[in-house]
């Protein structure tokens, strides 16, 4: 099931305007059960970062997170970075034109990124599954980061294939998941001198993914003519998904298609 087609489609229509733009982050917000585990992790992070902090979305797709980082400060200096240079223009010019000058997107490889010691905090968010060598890319974000800085990555987790029924592969990508504790091993491996790891997507996110992603990305493959119809149909299914989304977020789960692992340097 390809989910980057439809995110392309959503992506086009609400990039019309700065007010769409923000509909569409609010959509993604409450679908992606995976955006709720990244916040509650962004929340507490905030608690004790630097008042100007730098920050760098590694990946950052279609900004939705440097979007939520850029409102919890004025203060913060974000860098968003992202291959494809049809996102990054259109980011610079949404952030433009809500008056956010404190963030900035660039189109690089990520492995292009060399700046030593600069950041507070690296998202890499659902984007280290895409990259070739993957061991190399953590040593260049740690040696990147600042002492004391953390790295937040959200990727699909060894149980992903079992449990979600999706075993087809967005083009480009290196790898379909990874095993807790291997990732945790990497990080060790490339400097970091504290990791922790959770899984997200449990039964309740597995519930909620399946009513709320997996069912309408069936239909929409099949036609589009059904995005007209996805209204109605969240108008039913999105109460429910938002609560199986909280309870999935504030549960601790001994397995989960999902990880989400932070590491210190």
């Amino acid at each position: 099931m390809r989910y980057e087609p439809v995110k392309e489609t959503l992506g086009n229509i609400f990039k019309r305007s700065p007010w769409a733009r923000i509909i569409f982050y609010k959509v993604l917000d409450l679908l992606i059960l995976r955006t709720w585990h990244v916040h509650r992790e962004l929340r507490k992070w905030k608690r004790s970062a630097p008042d100007a902090a730098h920050i760098l979305d590694a990946g950052c797709g279609f900004g939705q997170f440097s979007y939520y980082l850029s409102k919890m400060s004025d203060k913060f200096s974000i860098l968003g970075v992202e291959q494809k240079k049809e996102r990054v223009c259109e980011c610079n010019a949404f952030f433009r034109d809500i008056g956010k000058e404190n963030t900035l997107f660039r189109s690089v490889e990520l492995d292009s990124v060399q700046m030593p010691d600069s950041f507070h905090l690296v998202l890499l968010i659902e984007t280290l599954k895409y990259v070739h060598n993957d061991q190399a890319l953590l040593r260049q974000l740690h040696t990147s980061m600042k002492t004391g800085g953390m790295l937040l990555v959200s990727t699909p987790s060894e149980f992903h294939g079992a449990e979600s029924d999706d075993n087809d592969s967005d083009e480009g990508q290196f790898r379909e998941f990874y095993n807790k504790n291997d990732l945790k091993e990497k990080l060790k491996l490339a400097g970091f001198t504290k990791v922790k790891a959770h899984y997200s997507y449990g039964i309740p996110g597995q519930i909620s993914w399946r009513f709320s992603m997996k069912i309408p990305v069936q239909l929409v493959n099949t036609s589009r003519l059904f995005l007209v119809l996805l209204p109605f149909y969240y108008l039913i299914v999105l109460p429910v998904a938002v609560v199986l989304n909280f309870i999935d977020s504030h549960t601790v789960h001994s397995k989960g298609s999902g990880l989400l692992v932070l590491a210190w340097k």
